[in-house]
């Protein structure tokens, strides 16, 4: 027999300790339920002016998530998407206004007729992809100002007055204000649609969805059903967008037709890409940046305004070239790195 020397023999390198599954679930719920804590106590603690921006933030990353699941995880591109912010903001204002409706059953509907319109618009859409669906989309955030302002609707959307939405008061109950009821409300809404996202991602259908986005011929010949899961990723998409506007409408107290312009669908589209294109938590750093960012470059020079916030646009997107999703992973990593050196 031959023998075999000690060091012909391959070692295996050793493998990076990787943690089981259930710790890495247990401290993803840990971080979710300190920055859930975090949350509920903001109003507590921060005046009403900054109550009310940080519902804005909230709101705005709803919206963004909406567009998130048709872009980033289903990979239709759109531009409407304030079309959809616009129709359920006008939802919520025309039950309430008219027909006095409490304020938490217009959600749902917002919700409802956000889906019926984006479900329809997105059975034409099947038969474009990537810049032809973006121009399709396009013409619809262009054409819902002027549809809201015809003057056939305007017993029911005020015309180019808009309609006045009146705050929901808190419960008798709570000792809080409007806008910390407010708050507390969107928050809620907040987790649950969240919730919900993260759970629709993952399951069969999520899949599905984003099979279609990564091959759409190796998708089709799985047996997936290509025109069905589009067009119900595009009507869900509208509903949280929808709901979104619904609940800008009740901050906001007010709507008008010029606030639902294709700025709104660029906003959010901004948003997307800068809290990373495919990440749900992101969504939520894209409000932060929709919101803030404007008025800080309108606070250092209000005739410059635009060029300063381009500079801090290009800024971020250098420093965070995957979004602010993708340089936490990028910095979690290094962090992992180091700790094994």
């Amino acid at each position: 027999m031959t023998s075999v020397r000690e060091e012909q023999i391959a070692v295996p390198a050793a493998e990076p300790v990787r943690r089981p599954v259930s710790m890495r679930l247990t401290g993803r719920r840990l971080i979710i339920a300190v920055a859930v804590a975090l949350a509920a106590a903001v109003p507590l603690v921060a005046t009403s002016f900054v109550t009310f921006q940080v519902t804005e933030v909230m709101i705005y990353g709803l919206a963004i998530l909406g567009l998130n699941l048709l872009t980033g995880f289903n990979g239709q591109f759109s531009l409407g998407h304030s079309a959809f912010y616009g129709l359920g903001a006008y939802t919520t204002a025309i039950l309430m206004h008219n027909y006095d409706v409490p304020y938490y059953w217009t959600l749902p509907a917002a919700g409802a007729v956000c889906f019926a319109v984006g479900f329809l618009f997105g059975l034409p859409a099947l038969r474009l992809q990537n810049l032809y669906l973006a121009l399709a989309t396009f013409a619809l955030a262009n054409a819902m100002p002027q549809i809201l302002k015809f003057h056939a609707l305007e017993n029911w959307t005020g015309g180019v007055q808009g309609l006045v939405v009146d705050q929901p008061d808190p419960p008798s109950f709570l000792p809080i204000d409007g806008d910390q009821w407010l708050y507390y409300f969107t928050l809620a809404v907040i987790l649950v649609m969240f919730a919900a996202a993260a759970n629709l991602i993952r399951s069969r259908s999520g899949r599905a969805i984003m099979a279609i986005r990564d091959n759409p011929i190796a998708a089709a010949a799985m047996g997936i059903n290509l025109s069905l899961y589009k067009t119900l990723t595009f009507g869900v998409s509208a509903l949280y967008t929808g709901v979104a506007g619904a609940l800008g409408a009740l901050a906001v107290a007010f709507v008008a037709p010029d606030s639902f312009t294709i700025f709104l669908s660029i906003s959010l589209l901004v948003g997307l890409v800068i809290g990373g294109v495919g990440s749900i938590p992101g969504c939520l750093f894209g409000g932060l940046f929709v919101l803030y960012v404007p008025n800080i470059a309108n606070s250092l020079s209000t005739g410059l305004a635009g060029a300063l916030y381009g500079v801090i646009l290009l800024l971020v997107i250098f420093v965070m070239p995957a979004g602010a999703a993708g340089f936490v992973r990028f910095v979690l990593a290094r962090l992992a790195r180091f700790r094994q050196s």
